[in-house]
């Protein structure tokens, strides 16, 4: 099929991720004529970096995420199969490692070793943390509730909510409400005691965050981070069994079915706008495609500051965006392996999982201490996976990758801004903290690439290196995403909408983002009408 003249599209796209897609197919089902625009390929977007000759890796320890059911009815797009983690997760202790399994008898009966009492009460928390999980998926497949309630419909969507809300029951009603703005080691405190534990656990709440165990809110960080998790995991998601970007290769050819035309290496300068709306793009070569309907996918600052003239946003407003907190406070080191590093009391899938190298919530709450003050933690706390044993082609015959993550690392040290030389150093450190857990794993590597926060900006243009698009406080989650007052997609340029992870429901929620973005554009159109 002859796609149309580029004047003649209804809607664009920014961006060929997860949500872009979902957003661009969603368009086209609702008759629209849409156009996806992505800077770089759509290779890129699976996050597939080759660090060096035969070695590629995911950016991060990757897992598929969530893809809610919605859109998948919504879009057509054919799930790639998924593999579950039988572990949830490790954490090095004395000389060895602790591994929890998903399944929780099982755990139980790992756990008994430490605590006879964690033993015993395992299986009823970590069935509560799933189910409290499974409510914030329920919302995540709705519009954020409007606490304004301005129409008929925005109260009927309120009421909508609150009705799924009193379906957990009075318990659970009164348990989300009091654990959401709990720190995660008030959480474990209250319900745990063996300190390795709590340390498993805990670490998923700091997921992405500048903040410590100690810091309020973190147990919902903990909480959105298990939404779609297999049950009794208490950290790992699943990942998709053919490759990393196997959701972006069946969403692509979905939207290309759907009728979406689909340009890469076409970088957007400027979002056109006369007399308060939205009337096209600029290209960075200057080219100009005209469309009334604008969804992006880059993050609310990038998006609004950088691609809007500020004469047609409100100053209030502009302030709101300026104030929202990215804080990328993660280092991604990538490794390539000439063998697996020797792991006592580690199988592969438990490699193939989250393995932590912090075996207390306290030495994490005092790497967060560094990063308060704008330093780079001495000691810093580190995850890793090995994910070539997921996908034995990221590596040579024998050989293996290991990507780890390492917090808290300011975007611009407090000592003065990023360099190779302060990488490589900082590079040094990650591989001293994986040595001390894995003797021997320095003489392993066979080449090592440190991408800092202000690497993670410039390459996939993040702001502040955060890859997440905003951080996941209190007060940047539902109807406060990205500011408050603007957390339903429609951005104050009529015919301008946010689709992306800076955007309601969050990073993790593949394709949530954009098809409620996509959904909001539809049925304003259709109202305007």
């Amino acid at each position: 099929m002859t796609p149309p003249p580029v004047s003649q599209f209804d809607a664009i796209v920014l961006g060929a991720g997860p949500n872009g897609l979902v957003a661009a197919i969603t368009l086209a089902r609702g008759g629209k004529r849409v156009l996806v625009l992505e800077r770089g390929s759509i290779e890129d977007q699976s996050s597939l970096i080759e660090f060096a000759p035969g070695f590629r890796a995911p950016l991060t320890c990757s897992e598929a995420g969530w893809v809610p059911p919605s859109v998948l009815r919504a879009t057509g797009i054919a799930a790639p199969p998924m593999v579950s983690p039988t572990v949830s997760v490790s954490v090095a202790r004395d000389g060895g490692f602790f591994s929890l399994p998903c399944d929780t008898n099982a755990a139980a009966g790992v756990i008994k070793d430490s605590s006879s009492r964690d033993s015993a009460r395992w299986p009823a928390f970590a069935e509560r943390l799933g189910k409290l999980a499974s409510f914030l998926g329920v919302l995540y497949e709705l519009p954020p509730p409007d606490v304004g309630v301005a129409s008929i419909g925005d109260l009927a969507s309120l009421i909508g909510v609150g009705r799924k809300f009193r379906a957990l029951g009075r318990g659970d009603m009164i348990e989300l409400l009091r654990v959401m703005p709990m720190s995660v080691r008030d959480l474990l405190d209250d319900e745990l005691e063996d300190a390795t534990l709590k340390a498993a656990v805990g670490a998923g709440g700091v997921r992405e965050l500048r903040q410590g165990p100690r810091s309020g809110g973190t147990t919902f960080n903990l909480l959105h981070y298990l939404v779609g998790a297999p049950s009794g995991s208490v950290r790992a998601r699943g990942w998709w069994r053919e490759h990393p970007g196997a959701f972006i290769t069946a969403a692509e050819t979905a939207a290309r079915a759907a009728g979406v035309t689909i340009r890469t290496n076409a970088p957007v300068a400027r979002i056109s706008v006369n007399d308060d709306a939205v009337t096209g793009v600029a290209l960075a070569d200057g080219e100009e495609i005209s469309a009334r309907l604008v969804v992006s996918t880059a993050d609310p600052t990038r998006t609004l500051l950088g691609l809007i003239d500020p004469v047609w946003l409100d100053p209030d407003f502009m302030l709101a965006v300026r104030n929202i907190k990215y804080r990328g406070s993660t280092a991604v080191v990538h490794y390539a392996l000439d063998r697996l590093p020797d792991a006592k009391g580690l199988d592969a899938e438990a490699l193939a999982s989250v393995v932590s190298l912090t075996p207390q919530l306290d030495d994490i709450e005092r790497a967060y201490d560094a990063a308060k003050y704008g330093d780079v933690s001495a000691w810093p706390h580190v995850e890793l996976s090995v994910p070539s044993l997921r996908w034995p082609s990221l590596a040579p015959d024998g050989k293996h990758v290991v990507v780890a993550q390492a917090r808290y690392v300011p975007r611009t040290p407090r000592a003065g801004g990023w360099t190779r030389e302060r990488a490589d150093a900082f590079g040094d450190v990650v591989t001293r903290v994986i040595a001390r857990a894995f003797p021997g794993f320095a003489e392993r590597v066979v080449h090592r690439a440190v991408l800092t926060p202000a690497d993670l900006e410039e390459r996939f243009g993040a702001t502040d290196g955060a890859m997440t698009h905003g951080e996941l406080t209190l007060d940047q989650i539902l109807f406060m995403r990205p500011v408050p007052g603007w957390g339903r997609h429609a951005m104050p340029v009529h015919g301008l909408y946010l689709g992306g992870w800076g955007a309601h429901p969050g990073p993790g929620i593949v394709g949530g983002a954009g098809l409620l973005a996509a959904r909001a554009a539809l049925a304003s159109r259709k109202q305007t009408s």
